[in-house]
């Protein structure tokens, strides 16, 4: 066993319970001969973000189940603030200090993204004079303004997943369970989401926050803390910095190409050669000129320059 993961595996059977809010002990889950999660150990302060990483089929999306009492680990125990989660009396007690974003959006047909807010809102306990300005506030956080009263079954995939972000973070609720948020996301729609579950976690540290996803760099973004799975297991355990100075190989480049101008592109034209304006044939016969005579046959209904055709 990797001696990080080994070290967090002491630390949380050494750690009392009551004093975590969430805390993770030899989890194993099982589906008849499959082992989906395998002594799996973790533990959260009140401000961590911890980023669950792994390819498809990893375990992450099981663990969260086992988390939020949707499934029942083989083996293994699960607290949430001193709770376990695997008994009905602590999870009644569990659940409601619980803000759950699931992997497939859990909306409702015909409900608009202002009324889900609202029926989640009641649904947490939060006051009545206290919901209409949260739900304004939770739309605009995640720049849901112009589809205020759009029905929900008809946003795009990326804002139905905002959406979802947004009815799992109303409320402020002390534990945050996303799983895979920015799934279809826009990139600039992406920075918005990181910079809420930051600023609830490990900005105000009055929350704690559980995160799958498969982008590193959405995990460096958030997590105080990560791990990675495989088949199951953690293979490594740390913060963004210890695992990539461990693991790390090789180098990142990062190339930034500048478009030309229109007066840039019309002179790189005159100077080649080639008429501003070609037809079918007229691109055949620069290309034929310029001896890419092979991608002739390319300018047709189904090639690759069917734009031309």
């Amino acid at each position: 066993m990797d001696e990080d993961i080994k070290e967090e595996a002491d630390r949380v059977k050494q750690s009392d319970p009551a004093l975590m809010p969430v805390r993770a002990e030899t989890v194993r889950k099982t589906f008849g001969n499959v082992v989906a999660v395998q002594n799996v150990s973790f533990g959260l302060e009140y401000g961590e973000c911890f980023a669950l990483l792994g390819v498809s089929g990893a375990g992450k999306t099981t663990t969260f189940k086992c988390l939020t009492g949707e499934l029942y680990p083989s083996q293994g125990r699960l607290t949430i603030n001193g709770h376990d989660v695997t008994t009905s009396a602590g999870f009644n007690k569990a659940r409601k200090m619980i803000g759950y974003c699931p992997q497939f959006d859990a909306i409702f047909e015909g409900v608009t993204v202002k009324e889900h807010l609202e029926i989640y809102a009641a649904l947490k306990g939060i006051k009545a004079s206290l919901r209409a300005r949260l739900i304004d506030k939770a739309i605009r956080d995640m720049d849901l303004t112009d589809y205020t009263n759009i029905r929900a079954n008809v946003l795009s995939g990326g804002n139905k997943r905002k959406l979802s972000v947004a009815i799992a973070l109303i409320g402020n609720p002390p534990l945050v369970f996303l799983d895979e948020p920015s799934t279809g996301v826009d990139p600039q729609a992406k920075r918005f989401m990181w910079n809420i579950v930051s600023k609830i976690s490990t900005l105000k540290k009055k929350s704690a926050v559980i995160i799958t996803t498969h982008s590193m760099e959405e995990a460096e973004a958030l997590a105080t803390k990560m791990g990675i799975m495989v088949d199951g297991e953690f293979k490594c355990f740390g913060t963004s910095q210890h695992i990539k100075n461990k693991y790390g190989t090789g180098y990142e480049m990062e190339i930034k190409i500048r478009l030309l101008s229109e007066e840039e592109t019309t002179k790189m034209i005159k100077e080649s050669g080639f008429a501003e304006h070609l037809d079918k044939e007229g691109c055949a016969l620069t290309l034929r000129a310029n001896g890419f005579e092979r991608l002739i046959e390319e300018i047709s209904a189904d090639g690759a320059g069917q734009e031309f055709h």
